[in-house]
């Protein structure tokens, strides 16, 4: 008889974690290489080349993002999953309205308060999680992002003006991002559809909703409009590789999120924030103090710290999963004799 060897749980379990780890790794690194790359890009065609109409810039960015997924979709590379219309079109419209109120929070505040209000994010999502999805962060966890908050504010905030009007688009674009960010991860997790998929169907909502108010919001803004914008090669040149790299920029926030959570993505992109700066310094010739380094320094403490803790506690998490799974696996192998028919004991001959 030909005996037939089954992989064990356990070893299918421990390949399963290996796997999602390194899925994760490399959402992140292509997170931030795309995001910095994006940044630097726009940073050139909006300070250098006079092109500043952000909020349409995005509108295009969807736009070719979604076209890109169509393309990958006839072509087999992904399998699209419906989603209620509802559902998508409330989010999508969501994202994109998030994105107006940031840009009209940068256009009617300061740079500082505009920092402020990007740092305010995480702790506005750790409350709206804590609140009504139940979810628990840890003393350390906790003490880990006041350590980056405290950093990333050194290093970027350099004055505070307020007034009534950007505060009040600055409490909008936080409520906006925290809850698009949230439903970004619920949605992809009780839905069970993938960050590709989840892009797809959402990005023409995001992009209607842009393309429409983005030319408005940019000529309110900049008093200039984007239809009289005299377009040379150059700036359509780089206008188009902006597009391009924000198609990876879309890609691996969705996939951040789904594999992570929301304040992870909102970490990750204070360590954009650190690298734009060293970047800016570095290639494009910004200013740059002792009070920048100084910041980037503590941020990076603090996310040092931040992911210092999550791998512990998740690392315990599974140890525990693991644990239990081997606990189950060793009762059942500690029984390998059943009774007979007639209260004789037989052995147990099953394979695992």
């Amino acid at each position: 008889m030909v005996k037939r060897f089954q992989t064990s749980p356990f070893v299918k379990e421990m390949g399963e974690m290996t796997s999602f780890q390194l899925g994760v790794v490399g959402a992140l690194f292509l997170s931030v290489a795309s995001s910095v790359s994006i940044v630097i890009c726009n940073k050139a065609l909006m300070s250098n080349l006079g092109f500043p109409f952000a909020t349409t810039l995005t509108s295009w960015h969807l736009m070719v993002t979604y076209c890109t997924l169509h393309v990958a979709l006839k072509f087999n590379f992904f399998e699209n999953k419906p989603i209620d219309i509802k559902t998508v079109m409330l989010f999508g419209i969501l994202n994109g309205v998030s994105i107006g109120f940031l840009n009209l929070s940068l256009g009617f505040n300061s740079i500082g308060f505009y920092q402020m209000t990007k740092l305010a994010i995480i702790p506005f999502t750790v409350l709206l999680e804590t609140l009504f999805l139940k979810k628990q962060f840890s003393k350390n966890i906790k003490f880990a992002l006041f350590i980056l908050l405290i950093g990333v504010g050194i290093a970027s905030i350099t004055d505070l003006q307020l007034n009534f009007v950007g505060t009040i688009l600055s409490l909008l674009a936080i409520v906006t991002t925290c809850v698009g960010q949230i439903l970004t991860n619920t949605i992809q997790k009780r839905l069970n559809i993938s960050s590709t998929q989840l892009l797809y169907q959402s990005a023409p909502f995001q992009a209607a909703i842009l393309f429409v108010t983005g030319p408005v919001v940019d000529q309110f803004l900049t008093k200039q409009n984007v239809f009289a914008y005299k377009y040379s090669p150059i700036v359509v040149g780089f206008i188009v590789l902006s597009c391009l790299i924000a198609v990876s920029v879309n890609f691996s926030t969705f996939l951040v999120i789904g594999k992570t959570s929301p304040v992870t993505y909102q970490v990750l992109g204070h360590l954009k924030t650190c690298l734009v700066l060293g970047f800016g310094y570095t290639l494009l010739h910004d200013p740059f103090t002792s009070r920048n380094i100084i910041g980037i320094l503590v941020a990076i403490v603090g996310m040092g710290l931040y992911s210092y803790f999550c791998v512990n506690e998740t690392k315990r998490k599974q140890d525990g999963d693991l644990s239990s799974m081997a606990q189950v696996k060793e009762k059942d192998t500690t029984t390998p004799l059943l009774a007979g028919k007639n209260g004789q004991i037989k052995e147990n001959n099953s394979i695992v």
